[in-house]
Parts: structure tokens; C-alpha cells; sequence
């Protein structure tokens, strides 16, 4: 399915089910088809829920949605407005479940700090390094949108999935070994995500929500004491930290139960 953001970017998107809607958005470099051929997360429980809507979508200059070469609309928080945009695009009523994975907690966590009475409850899967962390992360990327700039896209390709893996994820595909972002718009999207943080702490310890955290021990990726920090802040939260296969693949049902606890 398909819808058409105020700016003319083209939202791919797939629905299912009726009922209180949970609407989830995916990592940065990935897409629904690339984090499903990766297997990290089951969506059936949450597909098979009675009375349930569930709504996942490929975000701007990912997958089969569009974007431009623009590094201002690829930050955090201009993903964050897509996702409150796009809730406005599907009908249903409010307030909705908000999830996410790594680029998609922080879209999630903007969205609700600016408007917190969109939400009910929130997921937050493998959470990317934030605050004073983050700079780590924006040098990298910094460093990365030079590199393809400089050799092209395949330069930065030839890369993913080089790096070393986690024991925790030793059983799968891990990294993602396809890109899912629009390799036109690597630049771009890299230089937008080296300049995006998210808001101050004050700001995500004042959200109310029931929060489930599901983290995973030995991703420096995605490291526990991000997840543990959310964890800290947000008053209703609940964290799971896996620390192998098993622990991962029980993450679909735990959402499913969280969705209807």
C-alpha cells in the first residue's frame, strides 16, 4: 500500500488486521524486506492478535519508499514528523502503539516527546547510541558519507556485514548483508544522521507511557547502556536484555503480550 507525505515523498507501507493500531518503523539502512530476509524480529504474534491493527512502513529513502538527497529531511527528527504524518494519513482512532528498532526508537521517542497524547504505549527494540554517546556514531557517519561521496556507494557496501558479529547474534545473518536504504541517498541520509541526538533527558523522562525495552548484551552497535539509560528514565519502563538466539526469538511474543497487557 501507498500514501503521499505533504512534501510528494511516497510512503510504502503494509497493514493488517483492525482494531487499536501499533504502527512500527524499522532501522537506518534497512527496510521491512531487508529486516525480514535478516530474521531478528517474528511480526506473526503481533500479525495474529484479535481486535489488533498492526502497520509497518519503509521510511523515507528506504525500501520502496521515496526520498530526496537532502540531509535535513533524513535526521531523526524530520523521521519522527513522517511517522506523526503518516498516522494522520490512517484512519483509526488515537492514541496508537509506537515501536521501533534502532533508527525507529529514536523516530518513535521524537514523536512522542512532541506529542505525547499520540501514544499509548511504546516498543523500543535495540536502541541506538544516544546523548553523549551519540558522538561515536556521528563521526562514523561523517567519515562514511565522505567515503561514498568520494568512491561511490559500492565502496560502503563491499563493507556491510565485515565487521564482527556478537556472539548474542552468532546464529544470524548479522549484519544485514543487503543495504535497504536507496544507495543514492547514502550521503545524504548519513549526513543526516550525524547531526541527530535525542531530546534532552528531562524531555524522555516526562513520558508517561508503558515502555517496553528489548536490548541485546554485546552490540556495540546498539549498546545495553543506552537501552539500561531509557530504561532508567522512562518511569513505566520494562527492559529485556538477550543475550543469545533464545532470548531474541522470544521478542515477538513478548511484544505481542505487551500490546495486550
Amino acid at each position: 500500500m501507498e500514501l503521499t507525505l505533504n512534501d510528494g515523498t511516497l510512503i510504502d507501507y503494509e497493514d493488517h488486521g483492525d482494531g487499536p493500531l501499533a504502527v512500527y518503523a524499522h532501522g537506518a539502512l534497512l527496510s521491512r524486506k531487508v529486516e525480514d530476509d535478516w530474521g531478528l524480529l517474528s511480526w506473526e504474534g503481533v500479525r495474529n492478535l484479535p481486535g489488533r491493527r498492526f502497520v509497518r512502513y519503509d521510511a523515507r529513502a528506504h525500501g520502496a519508499s521515496g526520498g530526496r538527497p537532502v540531509p535535513e529531511e533524513l535526521t531523526w527528527e524530520h523521521f519522527a514528523a513522517d511517522l506523526v504524518e503518516i498516522l494522520g494519513h490512517l484512519d483509526g482512532r488515537r492514541p496508537v502503539t509506537g515501536m521501533g528498532a534502532s533508527l525507529g526508537v529514536a523516530t518513535v521517542l521524537h514523536a512522542a516527546v512532541a506529542d505525547p497524547a499520540l501514544f499509548d504505549r511504546l516498543v523500543l527494540v535495540i536502541p541506538p547510541p544516544v546523548w553523549e554517546a551519540r558522538s561515536g556514531s556521528a563521526d562514523y557517519y561523517r567519515e562514511t558519507a565522505a567515503l561514498v561521496r568520494e568512491q561511490g556507494a559500492e565502496a560502503f557496501v563491499s563493507r556491510v556485514g565485515s565487521g564482527p558479529v556478537p556472539p548474542s547474534l552468532a546464529d544470524l545473518p548479522f549484519p544485514a548483508r543487503t543495504v535497504g536504504a536507496h544507495l543514492d541517498l547514502l550521503p545524504a541520509l548519513f549526513e543526516g544522521l550525524a547531526v541527530s541526538n535525542l531530546p534532552p533527558r528531562d524531555r524522555i523522562a516526562a513520558l508517561p507511557h508503558p515502555t517496553l525495552i528489548l536490548a541485546l548484551a554485546d552490540d556495540p552497535g546498539h549498546p545495553r547502556a543506552g537501552a539500561e539509560q531509557l530504561a532508567q528514565l522512562l518511569p513505566n519502563a520494562e527492559l529485556h536484555i538477550a543475550t543469545g538466539l533464545a532470548d531474541i526469538r522470544t521478542w515477538g511474543d513478548r511484544i505481542a503480550r505487551f500490546l495486550t497487557s
